[in-house]
């Protein structure tokens, strides 16, 4: 019953914003253009399309407005005014009352709120779908920035995720394609990382890790965790001063190489992805800032690290390896790689995939990023991988959309950008440490403590193989001369079979000379 009322719930919204007229408007066809005047009879709509959506979206719930958020990067795909309203979902979501923030605060720490902050700020400084955050300064004086729980949020999530899983079951049933795109298992990802979202435990963990890895990168800086102030609905970091990246015009003004920016921005994404396999999965503009202080000038400020992706060293050799055959227009090996990893049926003809993926993507190279749509060049790769019946891997769902989230950052800030020719060189030095003598080397090293262990045992297991007692010689020798005996048994029954096979040629090819010399010599 709560998933019926949920279903009528959204039913609801989509008709009191007029989504159903936002959908049924695009589409060219007579009859569809005719329900869509049949469906708004009598509906007036005052706001513009773009504010309705929005609207929508933030009345809907936090799904939906992480669904939002990424379709605000996709300028390339959006109508502008759909995508600027969309763009004020990523910090501005409605924020709940201060007071409210206060008792969660004092209700996690079980204490008053001004025995653990000489000042709180009940005004919230950013609100986003899952939780808003708050400026504050500790007892001892630390500036700080707090990150408080939505409250009701478990419930309102569940209710969602159920329909999705619905959905996607029902999907299954009635279209190839979608079992193709294994909707179930893309739902059930979404669900674990929704999950993680709410434990902000767990995203302080995962800043702690991000902070390691970009540590001396000195591209990124994360804000470090007060582990002692850490709850599941509360949590207290380091408070970050920077400028949000979409306000280019700002950064501009101070001084920040934008045509860096960007590039530092490719490089910061394929590090993680390919160096840690650790990567920040939500990099919506509302997340990402860009440092003015003197010391820190003109670097990235990450926020936000509910959402982290993760890889295998399988899934990053296959990738690097794709990139680079891409980057090098080798689209043999890309269908290779394909049929290697199985993505595609065994069976697969190599040459038309191969002929199929270099339409695709040959017109995209040599071009400026503001000439390029990934977006597009994603879409017609699905078109064709539906006529090779390419299975979509869910694992890998997080880097496409954060990949589609790197490109768009990249769009904002240089239209010119290279994102082929700045990836390149990267990935194939990544490559190179991978297979080259450093590769030998740092494995070496990873396996050196378990050498380490095992070496000093060597004499010791050696003395007792030469030194085996005699009752076990004897037991060995039994054995030994048992398999050489059940060995000759073998061999003589091959022998035998072989010669009988060899009998039974002769006597056919002896009975079809005789019959040709009876036809050719006629008694």
């Amino acid at each position: 019953m709560r998933q019926f009322a949920r279903l009528l719930y959204i039913a609801f919204t989509v008709l009191r914003f007029g989504l159903d007229d936002i959908a049924l408007s695009h589409f060219r066809q007579r009859w569809v253009r005719a329900l869509a005047v049949v469906v708004t009879l009598g509906r007036r709509f005052d706001e513009a399309r773009g504010v309705r959506l929005r609207r929508a979206l933030e009345r809907l719930g936090p799904i939906f407005v992480k669904f939002g958020q990424v379709l605000s990067t996709r300028r390339d795909l959006l109508p502008l005014d759909i995508a600027d309203e969309l763009a004020r979902l990523q910090d501005n979501v409605p924020p709940f009352p201060g007071m409210q923030a206060i008792t969660l605060v004092e209700r996690a720490f079980g204490r008053r709120i001004d025995e653990v902050f000489s000042h709180f700020s009940p005004e919230p400084v950013a609100s986003a779908s899952i939780a808003q955050v708050h400026f504050a300064t500790l007892r001892d004086g630390r500036e700080v920035a707090v990150k408080v729980l939505r409250p009701g949020m478990l419930s309102v999530i569940e209710d969602d995720l159920a329909l999705l899983h619905r959905f996607a079951r029902w999907m299954e049933r009635t279209s190839t394609d979608a079992r193709r795109l294994k909707p179930r298992e893309v739902v059930a990802e979404f669900d674990i990382y929704l999950h993680d979202e709410l434990d902000l435990v767990r995203e302080a963990s995962n800043a702690a890790q991000l902070r390691r890895n970009m540590d001396g990168l000195d591209l990124v800086m994360v804000p470090e965790m007060v582990w002692d102030l850490c709850a599941p609905g509360v949590i207290v970091m380091e408070r970050m001063r920077g400028t949000p990246i979409s306000q280019i015009g700002k950064l501009r003004e101070a001084g920040v190489d934008i045509p860096k920016l960007a590039r530092d921005g490719v490089t910061i994404f394929f590090t993680q992805v390919f160096r840690d396999g650790f990567f920040h999965a939500d990099m919506h503009p509302g997340n990402i800032q860009v440092s003015l202080e003197p010391a820190t000038f003109g670097r990235y400020i990450a926020l936000d690290f509910g959402i982290m992706g993760t890889l295998t060293e399988v899934d990053k050799e296959y990738l690097a390896q794709n990139f680079i055959a891409f980057f090098r227009r080798d689209y043999k090996r890309v269908a290779e790689l394909h049929l290697e990893s199985g993505w595609v049926p065994p069976g697969t003809r190599i040459d038309s995939l191969e002929s199929a993926i270099r339409a695709v993507c040959e017109p995209h190279f040599d071009r400026p990023l503001k000439d390029i749509s990934l977006g597009q060049v994603l879409l017609r790769l699905f078109q064709t991988s539906r006529r090779f019946n390419v299975e979509i891997q869910p694992q890998l769902v997080l880097l496409q959309k954060t990949l589609l989230n790197v490109e768009g950052l990249g769009r904002q800030l240089d239209p010119e950008l290279d994102l082929w020719a700045t990836a390149k060189p990267f990935l194939e030095r990544w490559m190179n440490e991978q297979i080259g003598w450093r590769a030998l080397v740092d494995k070496l090293k990873h396996e050196a403590p378990h050498y380490a262990r095992l070496l000093p045992e060597v004499p010791r297991l050696l003395h007792h193989a030469l030194q085996r007692s005699p009752a076990k010689s004897d037991d060995s020798q039994v054995l030994l001369a048992a398999l050489l005996a059940e060995q000759k048994r073998t061999n003589r029954l091959l022998q035998g079979l072989l010669w009988g096979a060899l009998g039974f040629a002769l006597g056919v090819g002896l009975m079809r000379m005789a019959l040709r010399l009876h036809v050719l010599m006629p008694m």
